[in-house]
């Protein structure tokens, strides 16, 4: 379960996916690597109307994501065509790369409970890639575990991120209830995509 804090703008989709085996020995389809790449046809596509109601829904509660913390779907859109890095991996930029979503996708066993939805307190930060590189994440919506932030809209933390090991995943689509529906189709098309490389998803309360 996710406890989400009132938002005005928010629509949140997250499921859980148990992987056929470990990340590192799961392919990713030929359908799905075709889809890296914008000129793929896919269920949805994104707009500048979809990146501005982003904004928009990072902005509520006081964050700035312009420059480098933008919108990671933004930067995906910027890299396309995309390459490939896992199962997991490639299906969340997909289905963010064409929808406009931005997309979090974590590894179930590195997250501890109690999770939330909320916006990060004043002086929150994290490290987010390998090389130890921070974000302050103050004022902006992230999944909150029991050792703080660990995920959200813009960059996702080290700590959290899948690896070769990952069996079980968690998935959040950060969506706006300005684009009503494109949420619940992302959020479909993206456990149809996994479905399809023999993983099974559920969704979360």
């Amino acid at each position: 379960m996710i406890a989400i804090a009132p938002h005005p703008l928010l629509d949140l989709w997250a499921f859980t996916c148990e992987l056929p085996g470990p990340l590192a020995a799961v392919a990713s389809p030929p359908e799905l690597l075709a889809l890296l790449d914008l000129a793929t046809p896919a269920p949805l596509s994104s707009s500048d109307d979809v990146r501005q109601k982003i904004r928009a829904l990072l902005k509520a509660g006081g964050f700035k994501p312009t420059g480098r913390s933008k919108p990671a779907s933004e930067y995906l859109l910027a890299a396309a065509p995309l390459r490939s890095i896992n199962l997991a991996v490639d299906a969340c930029n997909a289905v963010s790369l064409h929808s406009g979503l931005p997309i979090s996708v974590v590894d179930l066993e590195r997250v501890r409970p109690p999770l939330a939805v909320d916006l990060a307190a004043a002086g929150s930060s994290y490290v987010f890639n390998a090389s130890g590189q921070v974000i302050d994440v103050a004022k902006l919506l992230c999944l909150i575990d029991a050792g703080g932030p660990c995920a959200n809209a813009v960059k996702d933390a080290q700590r959290s991120k899948t690896d070769g090991d990952t069996r079980r995943t968690l998935s959040l689509l950060w969506s706006s209830r300005e684009l009503p529906g494109r949420g619940e189709a992302a959020c479909r098309w993206y456990r149809d995509l996994l479905a399809a490389a023999g993983a099974r998803a559920a969704m979360v309360d």
